[in-house]
């Protein structure tokens, strides 16, 4: 039999035991979303560490395989109670530093259409950061909730290994790497050539994914490869196909305010890493004969191999067309695989990242059967969803908890003119499932304004306008009287009308020259032009085109002088309410200012107005235009 003392001493030890079991630090949850729990909001004692989680590509020619740069940041529990908890994790090419912007980094775009421009500079970037933090982002927000937040360098920058390549396959697989070592399916280190393993056994083995701009593109890459753990992405204005960022319709156009990017300028913005010595052991993905005798670096390799070499034959900056290079960098194609859930969230007015990048991509997880959501707001670049949205997505998916957010009748959250950022509306779909088709056409009225009506009469004419890049769209649109552009307006609108969906138009037009620039605004009138007005106050929506490409954005040919075609495309997506008391104007123009190339002026564009027309979708339709 048990001494009375031992029995006792047995009890105490069970006691304490269940003592501790209950003071174990756990995420707390209320109303769906995860809480700040006080034990996990304590920087001072967060656990972070580095390693180099290995890939399954070479892509800086040493014949091994690359590792990528990875930081952990997790509540100390993960250490002292044995907590595993999921993980938010962002990745970025930025993390280490950008290159400088010094004169000729961009390409010139003062050339005439189908030239080759002048070679551009090619700066080089100095790498930031010392280990082991690569970034700080995510953290406070995430951590205190109960989530560990991981980041990881893209292959070729900071100290990831690999080579950069802008949307190739490798910026999906090194993600995808991740994501594998933190489920225990891929090998992590803890020194970039060194057989020292580290193991992430503080993880549940569920991932999220964020992050803005290039940063959202990545989740997006990584979820195309359909890899196990990854349950949920919220890409915020992600680049989701670089023929889209970098051209339209065949035509050779710059994201906004980066007038003369292109896919190597972001390429050379980007490349930090491969500062280490190249030893050339073996070659698996090209030809010995294909490969100069001796590099100084590794980013010296990378450079000759993927921005002077696949970069410069596939780009194609002479006629602009969609080609195999470019439908390898476009996510829409390698969709199939996908099984993450997906909140996109994007700014109608971006500009720079347009709208169309999120909606494709919202659209096609939609119809394949994926759990979605769209956050779309009026201003430009960025902007995340209500952090309250961001926790019940990550809650549910994450952690598990039942808060009912894939059961809800909105799908769509539109954060109106007038409202905050976190006081989105929720409507059952986007495009609003109410919006139906409207067509308008076009009357004369050159070289002041023209109409925009819903009735259609034939023998309308033609009318001509002169390119001329040195007039901005802004002065264009707001010109009473101009050659260089055709401006065509609605009467008043007696009551406001709620554009919801994508516009389409088809302009029939000929050219003197066999090469010609085509852009559309759509815009609100008159012009605010006070300093407090926004850019929704009169720019809808916008879109350009290559005449050449009226067949087939694969395949462009020259314009017959003289002779008329058909140009039938998109504009980009909008939802917007035009307020009753204001016109719409759809103003017709070639070389837009700040986004085409500029073409000596003189090239003229006439319109045929009887085989022109716009297609808006409209909330009501027709009935409520009157």
């Amino acid at each position: 039999m048990l001494k009375k003392t031992t029995f006792l001493f047995i009890l105490l030890i069970v006691f304490t035991f269940e003592i501790k079991a209950q003071e174990t630090t756990k995420p707390v949850f209320k109303d769906g979303e995860a809480q700040i729990v006080e034990a996990f909001n304590t920087p001072e004692k967060w656990v972070r560490h580095d390693l180099f989680v290995e890939t399954e590509f070479d892509t800086d020619g040493d014949g091994k395989l690359d590792r990528v740069h990875v930081d952990v940041t997790r509540p100390y529990q993960t250490d002292t109670e044995g907590l595993k908890l999921p993980i938010i994790y962002e990745s970025s090419p930025y993390y280490a530093g950008v290159a400088p912007d010094v004169d000729g980094v961009f390409w010139d775009v003062k050339h005439e259409l189908g030239e080759t421009a002048k070679e551009r500079a090619h700066p080089e970037v100095k790498r930031l950061g010392e280990r082991p933090i690569i970034s700080n982002s995510q953290i406070k927000k995430w951590v205190p909730r109960g989530y560990i937040v991981v980041h990881s360098s893209s292959p070729g920058t900071g100290l990831s290994q690999g080579s950069p390549t802008v949307g190739d396959d490798n910026e999906s697989l090194a993600p995808k790497a991740v994501v594998d070592w933190l489920c225990g399916r891929a090998k992590g280190y803890t020194e970039p050539y060194g057989n020292e393993e580290v193991k992430a056994f503080w993880s549940t083995g569920k991932v999220g994914m964020t992050g803005t701009s290039y940063n959202g593109t990545i989740p997006l890459a990584a979820a195309t490869t359909g890899v196990e753990g990854l349950k949920v992405i919220i890409p915020i204005a992600p680049n989701t196909s670089y023929y889209h960022y970098y051209r339209s319709n065949g035509l050779v156009r710059s994201p906004g305010g980066y007038l003369g990017e292109d896919i190597d300028v972001l390429y050379d913005y980007i490349h930090s890493g491969g500062e280490e010595p190249l030893v050339i052991n073996n070659f698996k993905k090209v030809n010995d004969s294909d490969i100069p005798k001796a590099f100084k670096n590794k980013r010296a390799y990378s450079n000759a191999m993927v921005r002077d070499s696949e970069m410069k034959n596939g780009m194609d900056r002479i006629t602009g067309d969609y080609n195999d290079f470019w439908a390898g960098r476009d996510y829409l194609n390698d969709m199939a695989p996908m099984k993450a859930a997906l909140l996109m969230s994007h700014g109608f007015n971006d500009w720079n990242v347009m709208p169309e990048h999120s909606y494709r991509i919202y659209k096609k997880a939609k119809e394949m059967g994926l759990e979605t959501g769209i956050y779309y707001h009026q201003y430009g670049h960025g902007g995340p969803p209500p952090i309250s949205m961001m926790n019940k997505w990550f809650t549910h998916y994450l952690h598990g908890i039942e808060n009912g957010i894939e059961n809800e009748p909105n799908k769509a959250w539109i954060v109106r003119e007038d409202d905050k950022m976190e006081s989105p509306t929720g409507y059952k779909d986007y495009p609003n499932p109410d919006a139906e088709p409207v067509t308008f056409h076009l009357t004369p009225g050159a070289p002041e304004a023209g109409g925009l009506t819903t009735i259609k009469t034939q023998k309308q004419g033609r009318e001509t306008l002169t390119d001329n890049y040195s007039f901005s769209g802004e002065a264009l649109a707001r010109a009473e009287i101009t050659s260089h552009r055709l401006l065509y307006v609605t009467p008043k609108l007696k009551k406001e009308v709620h554009i919801s969906g994508v516009p389409k138009i088809t302009v029939k037009l000929a050219s003197n020259k066999p090469a010609a620039n085509l852009s559309v605004w759509l815009v609100s009138l008159p012009w605010n032009a006070s300093r407090r007005a926004k850019t929704t106050d009169n720019i809808i929506t916008r879109g350009w085109a290559d005449p050449q490409n009226h067949k087939s954005i694969r395949e462009s040919e020259p314009l017959v002088p003289g002779k008329f075609y058909d140009v039938t495309f998109d504009l980009q997506p909008d939802d917007q309410i035009i307020k009753a008391g204001q016109q719409i104007g759809l103003m017709i123009f070639s070389s837009d200012k700040e986004y085409t190339l500029h073409p000596k002026p003189g090239a003229e564009l006439t319109i045929d107005l009887d085989g022109t027309h716009l297609t808006l979708p409209i909330v009501g339709g027709s009935e409520n235009l009157d």
